[in-house]
């Protein structure tokens, strides 16, 4: 008689899906998914390099180009949620002494009781999940740090092991780290100057642009880091400003986030949101810029859309189930919402 069926396993996701996934979450930038994917496919095959992270990336370009946004999409195909990572904004350690606030104050030093390390064993393997348990540590704006912080990771990054102020330690072999840093991007602004902006780009120029970038970018970090540090880093991928194509599709992302957002809040209060090719075009011109990519793009939609809802919708203007149809107002600097009741 035939045994018991075996069970199968679901199968994980190809190296090509996990790149098409990151990048159908972050827009433009497809060559950082191509060489962050690699170090993940090693480590789910247990051929990550021992006694050492397993993947550490520099993340450079100019602001609003999506480097953030990468690691936060990386948790949320790994982990099921873009906050299933540990970030240390590296802006609150610009001086030497706060640089303690990692490790944890030594005994015997004054707060050494009071003092929590930001971090800790346990604090690295929470944002692992049972589907995949590999951490995600990011450190965003590492230029802005305190040259001591440089130098305590240079153990992390190279031995993947932090000593904490208890003489207790902490283990990075099982985590992917992520440095994000804005060194270089007014030169590389300046010098991408004529094909900077909404105009598309030839393959060619596209291609030449990219070299500039991280030519420029490569400049700027050895003069910023040590080589000992900059030796220390897997990949460093330079970040394209974004063509116009790269900011409708974010556009079209955020609009669909915020149709969810009043579907799942509202539920049977919820109406239909339905944008005209004017207002679309007039939130792109508001929200996205040359020197900031579309970093203004949320505050933008929460300005001209989310909250004038809100405010109709918390004074009954807007009935279950109705169409609310957004059009640029006569001034040109505002948007009209207009409310077509169900029949």
């Amino acid at each position: 008689m035939p045994g018991p069926p075996i069970p199968i396993r679901p199968r994980r996701a190809t190296a090509a899906n996990l790149a098409n996934e990151l990048a159908r979450r972050v827009v433009g930038q497809p060559h950082a998914m191509e060489q962050i994917v690699p170090y993940v496919q090693m480590h789910r095959a247990g051929l990550a390099p021992e006694g050492r992270p397993a993947g550490v990336f520099l993340l450079l370009g100019p602001t609003g180009t999506g480097k953030t946004r990468t690691v936060e999409a990386l948790a949320e195909v790994l982990h099921g949620s873009e906050k299933s990572l540990l970030k240390v904004d590296c802006g609150e350690f610009q001086m030497e002494h706060e640089v303690a606030k990692l490790i944890g104050a030594p005994p015997g030093y004054l707060g050494h009781r009071e003092t929590q390390p930001m971090l800790t064993q346990q604090k690295v393997n929470s944002v692992a999940s049972e589907s995949c348990n590999l951490s995600l540590l990011l450190f965003d704006e590492i230029e802005k740090a305190a040259s001591s912080m440089t130098r305590l990771l240079l153990g992390v990054l190279d031995k993947a092991v932090l000593r904490l102020g208890d003489n207790s330690t902490v283990n990075f072999e099982r985590s992917l780290i992520f440095l994000t840093s804005n060194l270089g991007a007014e030169a590389m602004r300046k010098e991408l100057a004529p094909n900077f902006g909404f105009e598309a780009m030839v393959a060619e120029d596209r291609k030449a642009s990219a070299g500039k970038i991280h030519s420029i970018g490569m400049g700027a970090v050895r003069r910023k880091f040590s080589p000992e540090f900059v030796n220390r880093i897997d990949a460093v991928i330079a970040y394209q400003p974004l063509e116009r194509s790269s900011l409708e599709a974010i556009l079209h992302q955020q609009i669909q986030a915020l149709e969810r957002h009043i579907g799942d809040r509202l539920e049977d209060r919820a109406f239909e949101l339905e944008i005209g090719d004017d207002a679309f075009a007039w939130l792109l011109r508001k929200g996205t810029s040359c020197e900031y990519g579309a970093r203004e793009l949320k505050r933008t939609i929460l300005r001209s859309l989310t909250q004038p809802i809100a405010a109709m919708v918390e004074s009954g203007r807007i009935p279950p189930e109705s169409l609310v149809r957004v059009e640029v107002a006569g001034d040109r600097e505002s948007l009209d919402l207009v409310v077509e009741e169900p029949e």
